[in-house]
């Protein structure tokens, strides 16, 4: 039963990450478009295209570190320490993005809100980089040895693979937030909207396109899955087929289409990228026997069983949270005296 609760909670910490990319996605997407906005008028509607969303997307986040925690023990531990640096970046790019939503209209000088402009298009931009970045760093693998403690240099990083899948991610996600902000806003600015989410797609699919190719020459563990079991192909043709439906949407003007294509997309990605990894949490290079799998990094029968009930009352509230602030906050931005 241990390795059935295992690959359960496995499959749960999937639907974490999928939740948390695809909500805080379009998030970390209007931060990094949010320079090219013309005015402070514009600037205002994309900050408060998510000003109610944002908080909410993280707990996403914090539940999916939380699991990894408690269920994982030892792949937590070992990821956190191999990623120290990143991960603690990442931490600095999530909490100065916060305060530069809440700082920005607290005066109305040019020079102020100038800065937390620019501090939340760079928080934004690092996040969405770090987040992939460290996805490709995983897929590839680090060292470990047999007491599972992990080495990771600054050239690790370097290396094409973690390079092009941050950068993917990031134009990912700015076409995911361009979108968004069609459905949020009207006017001349949701046409300029419009030709931000048609570039930011070329880009993706370019990205696209290079990191597929580099990963099945440079990791073809990545893809060895799919020999084992030819029925995973179907998830990257729908992910093609998703992919190939967002420019048909936004040239129908379908941006509710177009979101859905998107997140589609991107839950497309981390399922391709779990298949990729599985059954290992964290793949030794030096000796693949010292790899941490789902079954000898996991916690104990009891933990993992009581963890999942837990879950099973906790997730519906998360959800219902989650529905009524996207239900109460539905529809175009509209700003007035009490928005950021």
């Amino acid at each position: 039963m241990q390795e059935t609760y295992a690959i359960i909670w496995f499959g749960l910490l999937g639907v974490l990450l999928i939740g948390y990319t695809i909500l805080d996605g379009f998030d970390f997407g209007v931060g990094i478009l949010h320079p090219l906005a013309k005015s402070d008028r514009d600037r205002r509607v994309l900050m408060n295209s998510i000003g109610p969303l944002w908080d909410g997307n993280e707990v996403w986040l914090v539940t999916f570190g939380g699991a990894l925690f408690a269920a994982f023990p030892d792949a937590y531990a070992t990821v956190f320490s191999a990623f120290y640096v990143p991960f603690m970046l990442l931490l600095v790019a999530l909490i100065f993005r916060a305060v530069s939503l809440e700082f920005r209209s607290k005066m109305k000088f040019g020079r102020w809100r100038g800065i937390w402009d620019w501090g939340f298009f760079g928080s934004s931009l690092l996040a969405a980089f770090l987040l992939g970045a460290a996805g490709g760093r995983t897929m590839l693998g680090i060292r470990l040895d047999n007491a599972m403690r992990a080495e990771v240099g600054l050239m690790d990083w370097l290396h094409p693979i973690p390079l092009l899948v941050g950068a993917m991610t990031v134009a990912l996600f700015a076409m995911h937030g361009a979108i968004f902000l069609l459905l949020k806003t009207d006017g001349e600015l949701r046409e300029t909207v419009r030709g931000w989410a048609k570039t930011a797609f070329a880009c993706f699919a370019a990205l696209y396109v290079v990191v597929t190719i580099i990963v099945v020459v440079m990791a073809p563990r990545a893809t060895a899955i799919f020999d084992m079991h030819p029925a995973f192909w179907i998830v990257p043709a729908l992910n093609l087929l998703a992919v190939a439906n967002i420019p048909r949407a936004l040239h129908n003007g379908s941006p509710h289409y177009a979101f859905f294509s998107s997140s589609c997309t991107i839950a497309a990605l981390a399922f391709l990228f779990a298949t990729a990894m599985f059954p290992n949490l964290v793949v030794s290079t030096t000796n693949p026997a010292w790899s941490i799998t789902l079954f000898n990094g996991c916690s104990s029968e009891k933990t993992l069983k009581l963890m999942l009930i837990i879950a099973c009352i906790g997730m519906p509230f998360v959800l219902a949270y989650t529905a009524t602030v996207y239900w109460v906050f539905r529809g175009r931005v509209q700003l007035d005296e009490a928005s950021y």
